[in-house]
């Protein structure tokens, strides 16, 4: 029976993950009791006696988390943003090519961002696939569900005496020092960063991601970009699919509640439009932690994910 500790599973990506794992037959996991739950001593123990840790931590407590974990054979698991740009570490995005099989043998599993998982499905493919240049000036504009901002978020959207600017989409990280850029542009391989404007909207979960490209940016068309996509994304969750509405909009919320990722192209001969669709919840947190672990475990890739 494989032992599976979660650090952190009083907070939104944690109490997911404990909730999609309870059920399942192969696992067992490993629960401190409340007044233990933030004890170094104990949370030490939980992590060597697991096989599988999974860390849903601000960063600083994840990198003390791992400072714990020294010593100890256990696969870490790591949903912060500590490690996704670390020596030695892996970047969980599966779906990458060559990555699912460094992600099923490693011990140092960093869960990409939510925004950054849409970009990143977007971008890395262009780039290694020579269609964008890694000097390419971005921009991405991405849009998400206030259950991205945690426990504390979803509690001020949720108050029924709350302000009336949480009613309106409201767009943060202002000073373009988001932090989510760093794992955007490293595993993209691009040389600077996008201009990256994140917003927050009054819906629970689902993300849109989108990326303009101008066609002289491009080398190829945006048939080329159409072809690419539906080749590089034959395995896994991610696929691509244009997420349309019935009055042929893309609502930010058409993959809410599941975990796979569709990507899609639009735009005309001039301007490209790449959009990318998913649950920041899912692909972009806890089910796309649970399809790491799937891969360290051998286990079908999508066991206890909804498709």
């Amino acid at each position: 029976m494989v032992q599976v500790f979660i650090d952190g599973s009083a907070g939104t990506t944690g109490l997911r993950i404990r909730q999609r794992l309870e059920g399942r037959a192969d696992l067992e996991l490993i629960c401190l009791p409340e007044d233990l739950r933030k004890d170094p001593g104990a949370r030490q123990a939980a992590i060597h006696r697991a096989d599988v840790a999974f860390l849903c931590l601000p960063d600083q407590a994840a990198r003390e988390a791992v400072a714990l974990a020294q010593g100890a054979d256990t696969v870490i698991i790591d949903t912060s943003t500590a490690h996704r740009t670390a020596p030695g570490w892996e970047y969980g995005f599966p779906e990458l090519r060559g990555r699912r099989e460094r992600i099923a043998a490693s011990r140092r599993i960093a869960n990409p961002g939510c925004h950054a998982s849409g970009f990143v499905a977007l971008v890395e493919p262009l780039v290694r696939g020579g269609l964008l240049k890694p000097h390419v000036r971005l921009t991405c504009f991405s849009l998400t569900g206030y259950s991205g901002g945690g426990k504390q978020m979803i509690g001020q959207y949720e108050d029924p005496e709350r302000t009336g600017c949480y009613g309106a989409p409201r767009q943060y990280g202002l000073t373009q020092q988001h932090k989510h850029l760093k794992e955007m542009v490293y595993v993209c391989g691009l040389e600077q960063a996008p201009v990256f404007c994140p917003i927050v909207a009054d819906y629970f979960s689902g993300m849109e991601v989108t990326v303009p490209v101008f066609a002289q940016d491009l080398r190829g068309t945006a048939e080329d970009v159409r072809q690419l996509y539906e080749a590089y994304y034959a395995e896994g969750l991610v696929r691509y699919a244009p997420c349309l509405d019935e009055g042929g909009m893309v609502p930010a919320n058409a993959l809410a509640g599941k975990d796979t990722m569709a990507v899609s192209v639009a735009g005309n001969e001039d301007r490209i439009l790449l959009t990318a669709c998913f649950d920041n919840l899912g692909k972009g947190a806890s089910g796309a932690a649970i399809q790491n672990l799937n891969l360290v475990l051998g286990a079908e890739e999508s066991r206890g994910l909804d498709l």
